[in-house]
């Protein structure tokens, strides 16, 4: 059945108007996927740690869990990616404590025990209110506080580090845009000329004062490992990339194993001295 021209300009800006109007809609089911259940506990890694709950400025409840050591030390905030929840994470808190750093792992609205529901602009403000809790509760300095993103997390870090005072910030495995991401996955990449320009790390980053550390697995089955290759050249110095041989996507801190850790901890430290 043909259908007449008349008609046709009609149907295509319905269809154009569809899409704006639920865009925001489906790009939130497709990236973020949050499990409420908990499925372990810190006491399980016998890792002391404070339960944690504080409010965003948009009254969202979030949960976390606080990992301190010495008053002196660095304390690392974890973004962490976009499924799950903190009770996925512990394994490689543990490393991490171990290695000297403290640590605040929180759950994002919407994920774990944190009320609501999770979008671009949402988790930008819970990573936000993260630093403000160290800061304002805790009573932590900034000059202790490391930023740190995992994947989506990446992004929440980076805006992160473009709005408060932090002594240096690490990505890892982190894209540079979702309308990037698109461009590598069938069938979005026939619409990238028309999607909105979301999550844009690879810009916000160049705006980013503090020293920055880049980690990326060379086989990265999700987020190809050419981003984070762009996202470190787009850094402003002080600097460092961290490729990870063999590593996947999830696997960056196991296939790495103590030379990961090491060089963490080595960019932590230098950081005092180094900062802007």
């Amino acid at each position: 059945m043909n259908i007449p021209n008349i008609f046709l300009l009609p149907i295509v800006l319905i269809v154009i108007g569809a899409g704006i109007v639920f865009y925001p809609f489906i790009e939130n089911n497709i990236i973020f996927h949050p499990d409420r259940q908990l499925d372990d506990n810190p006491s399980n890694w016998d890792l002391f740690y404070k339960d944690v709950q504080f409010l965003t400025p948009d009254e969202q409840k979030l949960h976390g869990w606080f990992f301190p050591l010495s008053e002196k030390s660095p304390v690392l905030i974890f973004c962490h990616g976009n499924a799950g929840n903190i009770s996925h994470r512990i394994e490689n808190v543990k490393f991490l404590v171990e290695k000297g750093i403290s640590v605040f792992l929180f759950s994002y609205r919407g994920y774990g025990k944190s009320t609501g529901r999770p979008s671009e602009k949402g988790i930008y403000i819970d990573g936000i209110a993260a630093y403000d809790y160290l800061t304002g509760i805790e009573k932590i300095a900034s000059e202790r506080i490391v930023i740190f993103g995992r994947s989506l997390g990446g992004s929440v870090a980076t805006e992160v580090a473009l709005q408060r005072k932090a002594r240096c910030l690490i990505i890892e495995s982190t894209f540079t845009s979702i309308k990037d991401m698109a461009k590598n996955i069938f069938p979005f990449f026939i619409f990238t000329p028309f999607l909105p320009n979301h999550y844009t790390t690879i810009y916000k980053i160049a705006n980013v004062s503090i020293p920055t550390l880049v980690i990326h697995g060379e086989n990265d089955e999700i987020i190809p490992f050419s981003m984070g290759k762009k996202l470190f050249t787009q850094a402003p110095e002080p600097k460092s990339f961290l490729p990870i041989h063999r590593a996947g996507h999830n696997d960056t801190y196991i296939v790495g194993g103590e030379r990961y850790f090491d060089v963490i901890v080595d960019f932590i430290l230098s950081s005092s001295s180094t900062k802007k």
